[in-house]
């Protein structure tokens, strides 16, 4: 059958719903079709967000040579036919989906022909690159973000189901309504319509919308930011070690589903808000995410719900963040500075610590310009304040 979502897909640029800041006149898209230029590229982005489609709009429009293959359900083989193709007539377009689960054996295989430029890698993900795709390909491709759409993009397309159905019995307040449903999906706004259409007599309602769907409103509102705003709070509560709003968004943020984004924040306070006054806990956080992806749902919320406790109630330090914050600031400004000849890599001036008592000397390390720089500056909990008494009676 084919979907509703597939009807509508938009088969050129200017009809992509969203994503503003890369589509549009003068914007990096649009140039690239003017310049009838491809590179390597991952999209990223939510569920229904247009990754596909911006994907396929671009074949369109620069009218190309390209193969779609999915890196789960396509094998080892299917990706050896492409390139066999790619060199049969120079060069060819492949368009990967759920490219964060490539196995090695087919990164492998692709690897040399990317670098090669025999083929050109258009790469489509819903998680994070950063952390969930190999950097051998990470490295070789430009990576753009794709914004969740708002209320008001999805009313948009919402508005287009009568190009396709045109007997369809739906009106702006439910239009609405299902907008505010899909937390910036399309996909799924089509797939309820397409669900409601056939299995109501045509009658898409809020009333009959009701009757078969349970997913709660709340996990957005008319800010398209919602979700993130839902990100923010969740953070916020533990930095400001308030157990019970933690708990509260952390809940919010299990029903929404949106499990990768809850891994990614914990991982980030972990290390950001909690740092030194608990160094334990960025270990932990990942043993929990770790038996949560194991587990699934609805246990994951048993590992989830112990550690976010814990870090709710733990100390709080951002002495780290705020050191390495300072040192890349001045290294942006271009305070830098040469490395002391002493430890550089062929020096013979270089004294060994383990040498020495308590395994320290005397030795200047920071350049001569920054040589009295102090980026770190312990915070009152017990672990940073022990550790920086011994650090400074060794010196002694």
């Amino acid at each position: 059958m084919d979907l509703l979502q597939n009807k509508l897909r938009p088969e050129y640029l200017k009809d992509v719903l969203g994503q503003e800041h890369i589509i549009g006149k003068g914007k990096i898209l649009n140039n690239l079709v003017k310049e009838k230029k491809l590179f390597n590229i991952i999209f990223y982005g939510n569920s229904g967000s247009g990754k596909t489609t911006i994907a396929l709009a671009l074949m369109n429009e620069l009218k190309t040579r390209y193969r779609s293959l999915n890196a789960t359900v396509n094998s080892k083989k299917d990706f050896e036919i492409v390139i066999e193709e790619a060199k049969m007539y120079n060069g060819i377009i492949l368009i990967v989906d759920e490219i964060h689960r490539m196995n090695k054996d087919k990164q492998d295989i692709l690897l040399s022909y990317i670098e090669s430029g025999l083929i050109t890698l258009i790469g489509l993900t819903n998680s994070n690159p950063y952390h969930s795709i190999n950097q051998a390909i990470r490295s070789r491709c430009q990576l753009i973000e794709l914004k969740a759409l708002s209320e008001e993009d999805i009313i948009k397309g919402l508005k287009r189901v009568k190009e396709v159905l045109p007997d369809i019995k739906m009106d702006l307040k439910t239009i609405k309504y299902i907008a505010s449903l899909s937390n910036g999906d399309i996909r799924y706004a089509y797939n309820l319509v397409e669900f409601i259409y056939y299995g109501y007599n045509k009658e898409v309602t809020i009333e009959n919308i009701s009757k078969t769907n349970n997913k709660s409103s709340f996990f957005t509102d008319k800010n398209e930011d919602g979700h993130y705003d839902m990100l923010s709070a969740f953070q916020k509560s533990i930095r400001g070690s308030d157990v019970d709003a933690a708990l509260h968004y952390l809940g919010r943020l299990i029903v929404s589903g949106d499990y990768d984004s809850i891994y990614r924040r914990m991982i980030v306070i972990a290390y950001e808000d909690i740092g030194l006054a608990n160094p334990g806990i960025g270990p932990k956080v990942i043993a929990a995410i770790e038996a949560s992806e194991r587990v699934g749902y609805p246990e994951l919320i048993k590992p989830l719900s112990v550690v976010i406790i814990e870090m709710a109630l733990s100390p709080k330090s951002n002495s780290a963040n705020t050191a390495i914050e300072a040192a890349i600031s001045d290294i942006e400004a271009g305070n830098v500075g040469r490395i002391p000849e002493h430890i550089r890599t062929t020096s013979p001036n270089y004294k060994y610590p383990h040498n020495y008592a308590n395994y320290w000397v005397d030795q200047q390390y920071l350049p001569d310009k920054l040589k009295n720089r102090k980026y770190y500056s312990p915070r009152k909990n017990k672990f940073e304040t022990e550790m920086y008494k011994f650090n400074q009676s060794i010196k002694k």
